[in-house]
């Protein structure tokens, strides 16, 4: 449930199924226009039609996110269908499915992992995320508001065996955000982290999979936060990462900050005694 409308412009990438498909219906519901970004347009299609807010849009667009010029054009037509770019989330990504549907029960070695979609699943993951905010950030910069928010994935996640090069992509990207976030600081726009705070409940997880689907995080718990991240109410919280599983929706958004909220990348290992530590929030 979303308590505040969030009138943003906004950019979802793997909004065609999952938790994309979750946060560009959320962030519809709370009154946002969307452009839902995937390479498979039926897929960002469905999501539209599954868009059931009056006051608000969700346009479909087809983008192979591996390519600069098709990136500059999502931020293109987007800048020309609803006159700016507010909020880029980038959530399209792959995962170890791609060398074999039995993952979770038998580990792929480095050693075993294909060169080639070694490469795409870095092209998806990192690359993309910086071909985006590359082309957004300039239009947020000059607007002196913006949100650019990174889907990354749990700590322990990107440095477990059996699990190349996923984990290490996302530790890429986590990375990344904190450095994005430090490069934008003072603009008006901010970097953050929004991951689901455990195994979620999406198609990357095989349908055959021995896993309880019942206990897998819904892609809805995004939501809340990313509203939360989309708002005015986050004016000046950046490089940090949250944690949608500790976040509740109708909770005390100081109880939820508390909970959900840590630095993004790992700050206290960069950090020398006594110097501040990466990553800012605001409190009123």
């Amino acid at each position: 449930m979303v308590k505040d409308r969030i009138e943003r412009t906004c950019i979802i990438t793997g909004a065609g199924s999952g938790l994309g498909r979750a946060m560009a219906l959320g962030l519809a519901a709370s009154g946002a226009n969307v452009v839902a970004a995937d390479v498979d347009l039926q897929a960002a299609e469905s999501t539209a039609a599954q868009c059931a807010a009056p006051s608000a849009r969700i346009i479909p667009h087809r983008v192979d996110l591996r390519q600069p010029e098709q990136c500059e054009e999502l931020i293109g037509r987007t800048r020309s269908e609803f006159g700016k770019v507010e909020v880029l989330v980038n959530c399209a990504g792959l995962n170890m499915a791609i060398f074999s549907r039995e993952f979770l029960t038998r580990l792929v070695r480095f050693w075993e992992v294909d060169p080639e979609k070694w490469q795409l699943l870095y092209d998806v993951n990192v690359r993309a995320p910086f071909l985006l905010a590359r082309s957004a950030a300039p239009h947020m910069i000059a607007q002196r508001w913006g949100r650019i928010i990174n889907v990354t994935t749990s700590l322990s996640t990107m440095i477990r065996g059996g699990n190349t090069p996923y984990g290490q992509a996302k530790a890429a990207l986590e990375a990344a955000s904190a450095g994005w976030a430090a490069d934008l600081a003072g603009s008006g726009v901010t970097c953050n982290v929004l991951i689901p705070g455990g195994a979620a409940d999406t198609p990357m997880i095989p349908n055959e999979a021995p896993v309880d689907r019942n206990r897998l995080v819904s892609p809805t718990a995004m939501v809340a936060p990313l509203c939360y991240l989309a708002s005015d109410a986050s004016d000046g919280v950046t490089g940090m990462r949250f944690l949608a599983s500790k976040w509740a929706a109708d909770g005390d958004p100081a109880a939820n900050l508390a909970r959900a909220m840590a630095p993004a990348a790992w700050p206290d290992l960069a950090t020398p005694a006594g110097a501040p530590k990466r990553g800012s929030v605001v409190t009123a």
